[in-house]
């Protein structure tokens, strides 16, 4: 048997040490850093969002957030006309127009009906809020307002 019948041994193969002298096989005193700057140099690398000392994206943009005005009203406002969906005489609360998918969700502070058009029905209403104009074209239509 001679050097060259041998077959080479399956395995993980060691890494390069670095920085031990030309002779590791990784270059000289740089050691596959290249030449001067931060990351040729020992100590700790920039971290995650280092910019090289000028002012990093996170600080250059806005800050999130904001306030809410602890004055303003949640209210959604939908016309008499979608009432016509219902039959006449039924009891309607906003929890049954969230139900029958007219509004998509019951606010804070009320629902309010706005007369922009006729309605020709009677209904029960009972916790809304009504427009001036809404008011008149619901009385006029016979329909019963309570609180």
């Amino acid at each position: 048997m001679d050097l060259h019948n041998l077959i080479k041994l399956q395995g993980r193969k060691k890494g390069k040490r670095v920085g031990r002298g030309y002779g590791s096989g990784k270059g000289g005193h740089t050691t596959g850093r290249g030449t001067k700057g931060q990351k040729a140099r020992k100590g700790r690398k920039p971290w995650p969002g280092f910019e090289g000392g000028q002012v990093p994206l996170y600080k250059r943009l806005p800050k999130i957030g904001g306030f809410r005005n602890h004055k303003s009203k949640d209210i959604v406002g939908i016309n008499i006309l979608d009432l016509e969906v219902f039959k006449e005489n039924t009891e309607l609360t906003p929890q049954k127009l969230f139900e029958k998918g007219i509004i998509k969700r019951i606010p804070r502070d009320g629902v309010k009906l706005l007369g922009n058009d006729d309605v020709k029905k009677a209904f029960t209403l009972k916790g809304f809020l009504y427009s001036r104009q809404a008011l008149a074209k619901l009385k006029k239509a016979g329909s019963k307002i309570s609180e």
